[in-house]
């Protein structure tokens, strides 16, 4: 069997399915070639690798959206959207580099405290718009203030909202669809579509590794190398008490299990998930490592496929299994 690479996205707009896979294969290869591994990433580019890109975002919009809307559908899904927002709130806790050091933590403290008091209840405020409000409310306080313009893609206080939006939508389980399924499967179906009968490594970012870590323990596929990055899985109020099955623990069919985070990424909260997450029958556990990327927003998928220390491990996997397809 060849070897299969499956990439899971995470939040975010309408993607193109074809660019996307492009994308993330490039910026895989170009961080094989930096851990020295050129001849795994000529075999990637070159299509001796299967190579899949899971896309799901279309689920969480109606056909004629544009993609930029807020589209939170009921009141429990709002306020796991201002319980989302205050723990990424909280996760920002070290300062910018662009800010004068005397006036760092007193500032950051401020902002952080203001935003956070604005997703508080408010008298006779209830329903969906009034938790949604108060989310776009404290997103609009953070991203007003030059300490915090670096969150790249939440350029806009509604695209911030728009895409906990999606993680809260997913964790609510709801949303059924004309044939009864609800959002969260139908979306974990698509997974398992491009990992039967099985993947050589399955990559997931963001919003994907839950969906994936779900997926994997729903419909068991073998997989020699998992890997997550800017994980929300260790998210303690909402993401980790709602995961599917409890206690949380590694995919009994996966082999390795790799996390990558940036301690600058606002989605991976709590990075260390081998604290959180036990072993499989074979005592397989999460085994967490830090990345460093440039720049202000470090969350992208492709920034953590271009570092050598994620691709290199892929690197590996793959050189394996196309030796022994050989």
């Amino acid at each position: 069997m060849r070897p299969r690479v499956v990439f899971v996205h995470g939040v975010g707009g309408p993607r193109d399915r074809v660019g996307e896979l492009a994308s993330w294969t490039d910026a895989l290869a170009s961080g094989m070639r930096g851990a020295g591994h050129s001849d795994v990433a000529d075999a990637l580019s070159g299509g001796e690798v299967d190579r899949a890109f899971v896309y799901y975002g279309d689920l969480f919009r109606p056909a004629q959206s544009q993609g930029s809307t807020v589209e939170i559908v009921d009141a429990e899904s709002a306020e796991l959207v201002l319980e989302l927002l205050d723990e990424v709130l909280a996760g920002l806790s070290e300062p910018l580099p662009d800010v004068p050091a005397g006036e760092r933590e007193a500032t950051r403290a401020e902002i952080l405290a203001h935003a956070r008091a604005e997703l508080l209840p408010h008298p006779q405020e209830q329903g969906t718009m009034a938790a949604v409000r108060r989310a776009l409310n404290a997103a609009t306080t953070v991203l007003s203030m030059r300490l915090f313009r670096g969150l790249g893609q939440w350029a806009a206080p509604k695209l911030m909202v728009r895409d906990l939006g999606q993680v809260a939508r997913y964790l609510a389980r709801r949303e059924p669809d004309r044939a009864g399924r609800t959002l969260d499967t139908v979306i974990r179906d698509r997974v398992t579509e491009q990992c039967a009968p099985g993947s050589t490594v399955l990559v997931a970012h963001s919003l994907g590794t839950v969906v994936t870590w779900e997926a994997l323990h729903e419909r068991p596929s073998p997989v020699q190398l998992l890997v997550t990055m800017g994980s929300p899985l260790g998210m303690r109020t909402v993401v980790w008490p709602r995961l599917v099955p409890r206690p949380p623990c590694t995919p009994e069919r996966v082999r390795a299990w790799l996390n990558f985070y940036d301690p600058d990424d606002p989605v991976a909260v709590r990075h260390r998930l081998e604290d959180d997450f036990g072993p499989n029958s074979a005592q397989v556990r999460p085994d967490s490592r830090r990345v460093d990327s440039v720049g202000l927003w470090v969350h992208p998928a492709v920034l953590y496929l271009a570092q050598p220390g994620v691709a290199g491990p892929i690197a590996e996997t793959l050189r394996a299994a196309l030796a022994g397809e050989r």
